[in-house]
């Protein structure tokens, strides 16, 4: 079992590029899920914004993403579908296809999209079933 990792950062696209090399022991897909999510804080939010991004494994072996930022307003949208000559919006189905469930919670002063995945080839592996984005308030 690996130890969490935590990393405190601004969202800039240099960031995205630390986040996925720090996270390189977690496997290809954890490091795909966070830089997509950390993307989507610089696209949505804008550059700067403070971020934490969270990786913890059980003792299953699945991982736990998690990416915190201070606006509880700027929900994840995952699209039905997005044209082939689009430059984005493929991050959050990208997503849904790798984690075995993901959400978003709500908490004092922001919001966490978080996604679970099971250990595997890729460090984690497509789920079977995915089950709705679920969206929990605390």
């Amino acid at each position: 079992m690996r130890p969490e990792t935590t990393l405190e950062l601004l969202a800039t696209p240099a960031e995205v590029s630390a986040v996925r090399r720090a996270l390189r022991d977690y496997g290809d897909d954890v490091q795909l899920c966070a830089s997509e999510l950390v993307t989507n804080v610089v696209q949505h939010l804008g550059e700067g914004v403070p971020v934490t991004v969270r990786v913890s494994c059980d003792d299953g072996g699945r991982t736990r993403l998690e990416v915190t930022d201070p606006d509880p307003r700027a929900l994840p949208v995952l699209r039905a579908a997005v044209d082939v000559d689009a430059e984005s919006g493929r991050g959050l189905a990208l997503l849904d296809a790798l984690a075995v469930r993901w959400g978003v919670a709500h908490g004092p002063g922001g919001k966490t999209v978080w996604c679970e995945l099971d250990a595997g080839p890729g460090g984690g592996s497509a789920a079977s079933s995915h089950g709705p984005v679920s969206v929990v308030s605390g």
